[in-house]
């Protein structure tokens, strides 16, 4: 897969079958409009192409109010890589760009450089200033073009259309398991370890404090979790806190992770990757720092049976 993040990069290709969108989550909805695209790409020997955005153009548009994130470029990167596409061009999205009309963005990006036969976007995609890209407004382009276009239809399940809207609430509400199947991968994001106060060694569960490496990064509910980790290409299994930490009346909000059986000493200033496997309980506060320590054996023992589900 061939990635440019500028205009001027790009190489003009003499045909292509396109889509076009945030991608944020790259979810079952979103896997599906891609083979979509490889699909018609392959039928029609030529190249399969992906336009997105980095930042989502909500941070521009929307600077005061930033939407959280599923994922971080890098990790967009990597799922679309896995799903086989031929070119991926990453819009760096300013306010200048903002301003481009939908027209003139299909005729001189689009069509310039891509010269796509067919171009395959979902149901609610919009783009170009004032989202005036609508489904409607691109089968018109496509139209007056010779453009095929193809507005595909919302996956559903258990009547529920996959979105990155309804995937970014179940996070939000500790769903975290059902979210990864909306996704299509487990739910998580690469971090990076820094140094905490040291509380959960006092309690015989040393942690590792850590901070996402997308800075609007959406963290689920705060609670306990069963998670996966990777460190240097190893995977671990482990317990994750996010929260507050009231037992001891702390106010800062903490991410921390307890690896299962494994002596890591030296994990500060590391990369580790994240993923949420499962939600084990709500966040407490114990009368005393013996009865939080006997939870964590509850706890520890809940996720390695858990562990057994996802080995």
């Amino acid at each position: 897969m061939d990635i440019y993040r500028t205009l001027d990069t790009i190489p003009l290709l003499s045909e292509s079958v396109l889509t076009i969108g945030t991608f944020d989550g790259c979810h079952r909805g979103h896997q599906e409009i891609i083979r979509k695209v490889n699909s018609l790409a392959q039928f029609n020997n030529t190249n399969s192409v992906l336009i997105t955005f980095d930042p989502h153009p909500r941070h521009v548009l929307e600077s005061d109010n930033k939407l959280p994130l599923l994922m971080h470029i890098n990790k967009k990167l990597e799922i679309l890589k896995s799903l086989h596409l031929d070119v991926v061009l990453v819009i760096p999205f300013d306010e200048e760009f903002s301003h481009i009309k939908a027209g003139d963005f299909l005729q001189d990006i689009v069509v310039k450089h891509f010269k796509p036969t067919c171009i395959i976007v979902g149901y609610d995609h919009h783009f170009g200033f004032k989202r005036e890209g609508s489904p409607e407004f691109l089968n018109n382009f496509g139209k007056k073009n010779n453009i095929s276009v193809d507005i595909v239809s919302p996956i559903a399940d258990e009547n529920v259309n996959i979105s990155s809207s309804h995937i970014r609430e179940l996070i939000k509400q500790g769903f975290v398991r059902r979210a990864s199947f909306e996704l299509g991968w487990v739910f998580g994001f690469e971090a990076n370890v820094i140094r905490g106060a040291g509380r959960g060694k006092s309690l015989g569960f040393p942690t590792a404090n850590f901070i996402p490496e997308e800075n609007n990064q959406l963290i689920p509910a705060s609670g306990v979790y069963c998670i996966r980790g990777r460190i240097n290409g190893k995977s671990l299994y482990g317990m994750c806190n996010l929260g507050v930490r009231p037992t001891f009346d702390e106010t800062d909000f903490v991410m921390e992770v307890h690896f299962i059986d494994e002596k890591l000493d030296d994990l500060y200033g590391k990369k580790i990757t994240v993923e949420f496997l499962e939600r084990i309980r709500d966040e407490q506060k114990f009368s005393h720092s013996q009865k939080l320590i006997k939870q964590l054996h509850k706890d520890k023992q809940i996720c390695m049976r858990l562990m057994q589900k996802y080995k």
